[in-house]
């Protein structure tokens, strides 16, 4: 008889806990605190990530779950030439496409992008310009043979792949051309069986597949399926849902995925799974059912993908959905929320981490001088600050914070610096430079607090100084005086960002060695009032005013920002804590009137999904 150890040529094994570390699908052990067999298994799920910078849909996709390319589509309106970057977490705007389109296809990378073919007007034209991404810039290459929209693709960069669409002046004239891309030129291949346009495309130049969409007359939805091999088409498997126009897809010939799309009656929330020789329903379903999104092309399994944008039940969406089969149960990152502050109030400050935060100072339409510490769960009021202030700086951790300068009716720029030990403030050195609206980083023996609105005349300032624990002293300027900005790290390795500036909002983002500031690359939206958190190369981003309350969310690597997922509040003036990009406090602030609303942001996690065996 075979057994467990002759299959896997091990025993199972006796555990009084379950094994943290990664574990393979099917092992077998047995859990003696709980008096059951346990194992992993491989689950089917979505997860929601970042939004898109642009909401758009019929736009192009390239690359894989975690260094994917978006472009082009229709923002309604404009149809658009915008181009984004993924990193796995959110997405970066990047260089532009030279021509602005919709309804048109990719391939590639997120390095080595393909975008081809699609549609513009006024006036109405369809489009044979070729492009292609070198992960920093678009550049134009020769065009497709056949100008359409509403076309698939496949492949890479140096051996794409194009297939069906429109190729006349209305949805009736649907083309069956293929066309193969060397790196520089295409040329005409053997067609598809049958023209249609809206179809799903994915695979690789040698071994593609072409499915679903619309065929005339009569603009008919198919389930057809066919298969490429380099030379011409023959019959797949077809689909199991009626039409499945404007999916995104991903994966290969032999283990394809198509996301969302359109079938009878409606948007689709779900996904197909393709085996070389059969569609299958997957047990998963979206958030929120898209058609006319981009999915990704080379480098993304079936196993691993994801759709971006496109249009859901009623709008353009910016929607981010990754697919996973996984014996690891992903939790997208996510904002949550937490205990409400005993006196809601903006313009507040804050020091320490998600689990053990300081909130001081800011007003309740009076300057409050009001200080609460923060468990995990609630708010604890503690020993007042000894000057009542809004819009000062805050650094350190619960037991051993600072707030610095900060403003009051009647005083206006203050100068007064407080230390706070776990139990009173007290007051200590004075800053050099009396100002309001400036933030700080950094440990109540090694501080920095940086720009905000001071001076004479009063204005914006970028006027630095370090603390040492007992004293400030002058360090060198930001390069951009600005007031009202976030900031985050320490006095080597402090992150200042965003912030006003006369006369507008500003998306600067400035890395401080200890020595001097230096410009690095800026946030996608400008803001000010805004609220931060993390370390100088993982930062986080939230909140603020763009000209109205905002509530999104960007992150910071150390070298440029992206996409996080919004705020459930959008407000100003608000308070931070966090020494992370994954852990971060959001508290208080004006979301239309002043709040005590707290929100907790919890990066991605993963965790192995075990289950039970019952014994008996």
């Amino acid at each position: 008889m075979t057994t467990y150890r002759k299959i896997h040529g091990r025993s199972i094994q006796a555990v009084t806990t379950d094994p943290t570390e990664s574990v393979a699908e099917g092992q077998i052990w047995y859990n003696t605190t709980s008096d059951t067999f346990k194992s992993v298994v491989a689950l089917e799920s979505f997860t929601s990530s970042s939004p898109l910078n642009t909401a758009r849909y019929f736009m192009a996709g390239a690359g894989s779950q975690t260094a994917a390319l978006s472009f082009g589509g229709d923002a309604s309106p404009p149809y658009t030439n915008a181009s984004e970057e993924y990193n796995g977490s959110g997405w970066t705007n990047t260089s532009s496409m030279n021509t602005a389109r919709t309804s048109l296809a990719g391939a590639g990378t997120s390095t080595a992008g393909l975008g081809f073919g699609g549609y513009f007007a006024p006036p109405a034209s369809n489009k044979n310009e070729t492009e292609e991404y070198n992960g920093s810039s678009w550049s134009e290459q020769n065009n497709l043979g056949t100008a359409r929209y509403r076309l698939a693709g496949a492949g890479t960069q140096t051996a794409g792949l194009a297939f069906g669409g429109n190729d006349g002046p209305t949805s009736s004239t649907v083309s069956a051309d293929t066309e193969e891309y060397n790196g520089t030129s295409w040329s005409e291949q053997n067609n598809l069986s049958q023209g249609r346009r809206q179809l799903g495309g994915l695979g690789t130049q040698t071994a593609a597949l072409a499915f679903g969409g619309r065929k005339q007359p009569g603009n008919v939805d198919v389930t057809d399926t066919e298969e490429y091999d380099g030379t011409s088409w023959s019959s797949g498997g077809a689909l199991p849902q009626i039409s499945r126009g404007y999916s995104g897809t991903a994966g290969t010939q032999t283990a394809g995925l198509s996301i969302g799309g359109v079938i009878a009656p409606g948007i689709y929330n779900g996904a197909l799974k393709y085996d070389g020789s059969t569609w299958s329903i997957s047990p998963a379903t979206m958030a929120t059912g898209t058609n006319e999104g981009s999915g990704l092309m080379s480098g993304s399994t079936q196993s691993a993908g994801m759709a971006a944008g496109g249009y859901g039940p009623s709008s353009v969406l910016g929607n981010t959905e990754e697919f996973n089969i996984s014996i690891n149960t992903i939790t997208a990152a996510a904002w949550a929320s937490g205990g409400a502050l005993n006196t809601a109030r903006d313009g507040i400050a804050g020091a320490g981490i998600q689990t053990a935060a300081l909130a001081f100072g800011g007003s309740t339409g009076s300057v409050s001088d009001a200080s609460e510490e923060y468990d995990g769960t609630s708010w604890t009021e503690g020993n007042n600050l000894n000057t009542a202030r809004r819009l000062l700086a805050g650094f350190g951790i619960q037991t051993a914070g600072i707030g610095a300068g900060g403003y009051t009716p009647g005083t206006n720029l203050m100068d007064i610096a407080e230390s706070y030990d776990g139990t009173s403030w007290t007051e200590v050195g004075d800053l050099n430079n009396a100002r309001f609206g400036l933030s700080g980083c950094g440990t109540s023996t090694a501080g920095l607090v940086f720009g905000g609105r001071g001076g004479s005349p009063v204005g914006q300032v970028a006027n630095s100084e370090e603390w040492n624990g007992s004293a400030w002293s002058e360090g060198n300027n930001l390069n951009t005086a600005r007031r009202e900005l976030a900031g985050c790290g320490t006095q080597t390795a402090g992150l200042g960002f965003a912030g006003y500036g006369s006369p507008t909002t500003l998306n600067v983002s400035e890395e401080y060695n200890g020595t001097s500031w230096t410009e690095g690359n800026n946030l996608i939206t400008g803001k000010n009032a805004l609220g931060g958190a993390g370390i100088q190369t993982a930062a986080l981003a939230f909140g603020g005013s763009t000209g109205s309350d905002s509530a999104t969310t960007e992150g910071y690597d150390g070298t440029s920002w992206s996409t996080r997922p919004n705020m459930g509040t959008a407000r100003d003036k608000l308070g931070g804590a966090g020494a992370s990009n994954t852990s971060a406090l959001a508290f208080g602030g004006h979301a239309g009137s002043i709040t005590n609303a707290t929100e907790e942001f919890t990066g991605e996690t993963t965790a192995a999904n075990i289950t039970d065996f019952t014994t008996s």
